[in-house]
């Protein structure tokens, strides 16, 4: 199916690493142009050179992400060197385990600012351009929304915020036929879920017990499984589907576990 993307602009927050990195590379295998935004100079560029040598094309804007000027800045050099976008994937984020019993204000408010808080400012900054071109936003978003995890309430927190202003802005925005959707996480084997892994004394045990509980093939989800459907919900093809929140986890969340 050719989803069209060819050419169209798309921001992603995080584009990088992980499922942020997945995301970019497949946008520009479908010929669209990601738009790489980050604060790690060295693997935002990293990625982009990866992109172009596959034959692709891609761009950067350096921000620190929970600075407002920043993220209005990213958008701006983005305008100035494509004088248009088409689209807007929210992705960076961290789960840094704010707990209720042991976490404090600051650390929780800091908690929603590094994984929600721009999500609202790079919508806020980009619409004016998505309004033109008639563009869409992906959100993505977690299974502790939903589930809990225990001992993260702030990423729990920012995480539910994401559901409820995907479905917020899709109401907003029918107007200017903006759609709004998100892409619902749950285990996806990224460098830093490896990471994860690896803090724990029997690595390869622990996440044996995490993929035995994966209904459909006993497998972690795979950051491009994330990206295709997000260039779909990018997409035209997807042109009547807005304010739903996609779980893109192998039946994790839903699905009774007595099956497994």
């Amino acid at each position: 199916m050719d989803l069209q993307l060819k050419d169209k602009v798309i921001l992603v927050t995080g584009g990088s690493k992980g499922i942020g990195h997945g995301i970019s590379v497949l946008l520009a295998k479908e010929g669209a142009i990601p738009v790489i935004i980050g604060r790690d100079k060295k693997s935002v560029l990293e990625a982009v050179v990866e992109i172009e040598k596959e034959g692709g094309k891609a761009y950067y804007a350096l921000a620190e992400l929970t600075d407002p000027e920043q993220c209005k800045l990213a958008v701006e050099r983005t305008i100035e060197r494509f004088g248009r976008i088409d689209g807007l994937v929210n992705n960076a984020g961290v789960n840094d385990n704010v707990s209720l019993e042991n976490g404090n204000y600051e650390d929780f408010l800091r908690s929603i600012n590094r994984t929600l808080t721009h999500y609202y400012l790079m919508a806020h900054y980009v619409l004016p351009e998505l309004k033109k071109t008639e563009g869409a936003i992906v959100n993505i978003g977690s299974k502790t929304s939903v589930t809990g995890q225990g001992g993260t309430s702030g990423y729990a927190a920012a995480n539910g915020g994401r559901n409820a202003l995907t479905r917020e802005w899709a109401v907003e925005l029918l107007p200017y036929n903006i759609r709004v959707n998100a892409v619902i996480v749950a285990e996806c084997y990224t460098p830093l879920y490896d990471r994860w892994i690896k803090t724990f004394d029997n690595p390869e045990e622990k996440l044996k017990s995490i993929t035995d509980n994966i209904p459909l093939g006993k497998r972690m989800t795979t950051s491009e499984e994330i990206a295709s459907t997000v260039a779909f919900l990018l997409s035209k093809r997807s042109s009547h589907t807005t304010g739903q929140l996609l779980f893109v986890d192998g039946g994790y969340t839903h699905l009774d576990r007595a099956i497994s």
